[in-house]
This record gives structure tokens, sequence and C-alpha cells, in this order.
């Protein structure tokens, strides 16, 4: 290969940027050519330099690694490998290869860095594909992560999801799953970060946020679901969410 790599990390932790850094200057065909500490830096960095290689921290100050990644990947028109790398455990990082990324943990790792960039190397031309999505944009059900109160990420699909609720007395949004389960979000999730995961969220009430495409009718101010989520009778629309909500209902 004659070119060289062009590589750019976003991450907050300047201790994992100093290692990661380090290590990259082992392989002369790799070049940093620039590091962002958010998200919103991030994205300004990746679309100036249209890099063929990031590493991306799992979770940035101002919003998840994952959701960065959804964002450019609806823009992007370049190719672009993706390496997440985390602290979380092992058992975690095994359970999200299924969706078809690329990780590593922190500390990075010489030898699992290696074997990483030996598998992309090896597959000839880097610039060929985007290695970072199978179940994440186009044409594909969009994927994205949640955090929880005590700092567990979650993969969802729009699919597992039926609607939101807020726990007033806990401060806390929760998510209704498709197999009868909720999960309690990290507590300064708000209903806009809510919704703007996908456009099927759609905020009915000050304490919900329903999934559309799980929507059947409106009887009154009742939402009506499809199975499994036909049974729930406390998703209501407030007057101020109603008129967005059946516009909404009625380009679907």
């Amino acid at each position: 290969m004659n070119d060289k790599i062009r590589a750019v990390i976003i991450d907050d932790e300047e201790t994992a940027i100093d290692n990661l850094c380090f290590e990259l200057k082992k392989y002369p065909w790799i070049s940093v050519e620039g590091i962002a500490y958010n998200g919103k830096a991030g994205i300004r960095l990746l679309e100036k330099e249209r890099p063929d290689l990031l590493f991306l921290d799992v979770e940035l100050p101002d919003m998840l690694g994952m959701d960065l990644a959804i964002k450019v990947h609806e823009q992007q028109n370049w190719d672009m490998h993706i390496v997440f790398y985390t602290a979380y455990n092992k058992y975690l990082i095994d359970a999200l290869r299924s969706y078809a990324f690329d990780f590593l943990l922190k500390p990075v790792a010489s030898e699992e860095l290696s074997v990483v960039l030996g598998r992309l190397r090896g597959e000839g031309n880097m610039k060929n594909s985007t290695t970072f999505l199978a179940d994440t944009g186009h044409g594909a059900e969009k994927s994205f992560m949640v955090v929880t109160p005590v700092g567990d990420l979650r993969v969802l699909r729009v699919s597992d999801i039926g609607y939101f609720r807020y726990i007033s007395e806990r401060k806390i949004w929760e998510v209704a799953l498709a197999n009868g389960t909720f999960i309690p979000l990290k507590r300064n999730t708000r209903a806009e970060n809510l919704c703007a995961y996908d456009t099927a969220f759609v905020q009915i009430h000050q304490s919900y946020i329903i999934n559309m495409n799980y929507l059947l009718m409106v009887q009154g101010c009742q939402c009506v679901m499809y199975p499994p989520f036909n049974n729930v009778d406390e998703l209501q629309v407030s007057k101020k969410y109603r008129k967005e909500m059946m516009e909404r209902f009625c380009q679907l």
C-alpha cells in the first residue's frame, strides 16, 4: 500500500489518546490527522479531514459515539472505517460485535490494535468499504445506544421500542421494550434527546414518547397500539402535543 491511511481520533480522555497515538506511531502507514475531544468538534473535524480511519470513544461528553457515527454516516460521501474503543468490560464488547462494529478496549493493547489494523489492511484497498454498520444506514433499520443510570450501555433497534415514559418520582426516562421489559435511562436524558434518535419517536405528552410505527389509532385521547403494546392504557395524548402527533400519524 503506497498511500498512508489518514486517521482521526475522537475522545475526551487525554491518557487514552496519548496511549493510542503512541501505539499508532509503530505503523508508518498510518497518519493521525487530527484529534477532537467531544462529538460536535469531532463532526467538524471529520467533515474537514474526511479520514480513512476513525478511532471513536463509545461515550463522549456531549453525545454517544454511536449517535455521532450515525449522524456522520447519514451525510458521509467518502469511505471510512470506524473503530470504537472503550473502557467497558469484555462481555459488553463481545455483545456489541454482533452489530458489526470493530472495537478495542482501553487502554489499547499493542496486540489487539495489531489484529484490527492487520485485518483492515489485509482487505487490500482499505478505502473500498465502510465497516461501521451492518444494521444502521440507508435501507437498514437504525440502531442506537442508550446509557442506564449505572453506566451500562445497551444497543437497541427502533423496532425494539414501543414507547418512553418519564418517571417523575425518580426523575428519569424509561424505555418500554417489545419483550415486556423496561430499561431506565441516565438522569440527564431529555425528551428531545429521545426524539432525535429516530423520526418514529414522537412526544405525545410531557411524560410519554411513542414509536409511531406501533400506533394503530387514537380514540379520544387514548393511543391504541399494535401488539405487543396493545394492552398498554397509559399512553394519553395531551392537548399540547396532539396537533403535531396527528399530523405525523397522517403522514404514515
